[in-house]
């Protein structure tokens, strides 16, 4: 269901639509992300801001908000954080600050919904090859070097995080909520 995940409406609509064409809903996974590098603060306007902030933080807030009416007992959310909540680069200072908000809202949400027995939970990437790292979000000279400070020396690939996103979707983490799970290949979470 394509869409502007920085409209409200839209947000709206996609719950509703996934509602109506799946006869439900049991697993919430938020992912959608904007993320641009620049030099310094004086660089970052003020829509750029307000762009990454709505894609990041206002749509996730939307999705779930319109969502949880929806979900029954059982029912995972689990939102997409990052490394860069915990290690924040100075050329990504917008994305890096709603990365940390998604944290928050992480565990804030978990608190509220354990009581109807729906788990919120986070996963926190990085560095992970995806099309942000290419398209502005990280500076050309970066991208020919990105990931090589891991553990692993490379960047992760996507399939390498499917495997916690299906562990915390299934009835095997019914007794993980609250949690944000690092896939940083070896550099860890705070």
């Amino acid at each position: 269901m394509p869409g502007d995940v920085t409209s409200e409406a839209t947000c709206k609509q996609i719950i509703a639509d996934a509602v109506e064409k799946l006869g439900g809903l049991d697993i919430l996974v938020i992912n959608a992300a904007r993320q641009q590098a620049r030099k310094s603060v004086a660089e970052v306007t003020s829509d750029d801001f307000d762009k990454t902030m709505k894609t990041n933080l206002y749509a996730l807030h939307w999705l779930t908000q319109s969502a949880v009416p929806h979900l029954p007992a059982g029912a995972s959310i689990i939102n997409t954080a990052s490394i860069q909540a915990y290690e924040p680069s100075a050329q990504l200072l917008d994305y890096a600050t709603t990365k940390a908000g998604i944290v928050a809202y992480t565990k804030a949400l978990a608190e509220q919904l354990i009581e109807k027995g729906i788990r919120v939970n986070a996963v926190a990437p990085g560095p992970f090859w995806t099309v942000l790292q290419p398209s502005g979000g990280q500076f050309p000279e970066k991208v020919k070097t990105f990931g090589q400070d891991s553990a692993f020396g490379r960047p992760g690939q996507p399939v390498e995080l499917s495997p916690v996103y299906v562990l915390l979707a299934s009835q095997e983490g019914s007794y993980i909520t609250g949690e944000v799970f690092g896939v940083t290949g070896g550099k860890g979470i705070a």
